[in-house]
């Protein structure tokens, strides 16, 4: 007779099948009641169905005629990008110091905690028309949309970099009576580096795509002439700067994806 070696089963995350499935027929008919709740107008959806098929139907084939109108506003676009890019970064180190338990005082952590928790609480498209209200329409508006929304990202992810630090070292020079700053240029610096470089690269990457949004509400970029486009009804020309969008996307994540691989 063979013997079959036990084989090792990963525990279910609730132990008690009774309040395992009793959460399971919950959740079910929680979102089946939403689904019945939902003010749904299902005459408007089959009448969106037609728009939708004139839509694409006046969308083939694409038009590059006014690739001259498609370029300018791509290069907006990777203007936008770049510029909130940099000075989000650049705020975003300090923040980060700020909101790390490690480095900070208690006071001045919660308030870059609380920076942080504001600035990732809206959405770009909210903060940008937020922006375009207050600055008016164009690229402005852009710029200082993607540096909050980096704000957001970076230096809340900095943050924890800079709290799993080795701080051992920052012991060391601080036992040697090095000041506050050499402390954080020699001891803290050096290993939140890497992490910063890449996080850079990534919001570079991730602002380029976010640029395309913003615009259609005004903010400036290849989302405005987009949102031009629709407005015309020229849905050819739309479909061509979609196609343009993807394709800077894929080629902006592609050559992002390599340079983190060679940093990190």
């Amino acid at each position: 007779m063979s013997e079959h070696p036990d084989t090792w089963r990963k525990p279910p995350f609730i132990a008690n099948p009774v309040l395992r499935w009793g959460l399971y027929v919950l959740a079910l008919g929680y979102f089946l009641w939403v689904g019945g709740t939902l003010p749904i107008d299902w005459g408007r959806v089959a009448d969106g169905v037609g728009r939708a098929g004139r839509i694409f139907g006046g969308a083939f084939p694409p038009s590059f005629e006014r690739s001259e109108l498609l370029i300018d506003g791509f290069l907006e676009s990777l203007k936008i990008a770049i510029l909130a890019t940099t000075g989000g970064v650049a705020l975003s180190i300090p923040i980060a110091f700020m909101a790390a338990r490690n480095v900070a005082v208690l006071p001045v952590y919660y308030l870059g905690r609380a920076i942080i928790i504001v600035a990732r609480s809206f959405h770009p498209v909210i903060v940008a028309i937020i922006f375009v209200k207050a600055v008016g329409f164009g690229p402005f508006a852009g710029v200082l949309t993607l540096i909050v929304y980096s704000i957001g990202f970076v230096a809340k992810m900095l943050a924890e970099r800079i709290e799993e630090i080795d701080f051992g070292q920052v012991e060391a020079m601080r036992a040697a009576g090095a000041p506050y700053f050499s402390t954080l240029f020699y001891a803290i610096f050096p290993q939140i580096m890497p992490r910063q470089i890449g996080l850079s690269i990534y919001q570079l990457d991730s602002n380029l795509r976010a640029s395309a949004v913003v615009g259609i509400v005004g903010a400036g970029g290849i989302g405005a002439t987009l949102a031009n486009a629709f407005g015309r009804y020229d849905y050819d020309f739309a479909l061509a700067i979609t196609i343009v969008i993807v394709g800077v996307i894929l080629v902006s994540e592609g050559i992002s994806g390599q340079i983190r691989k060679r940093v990190g």
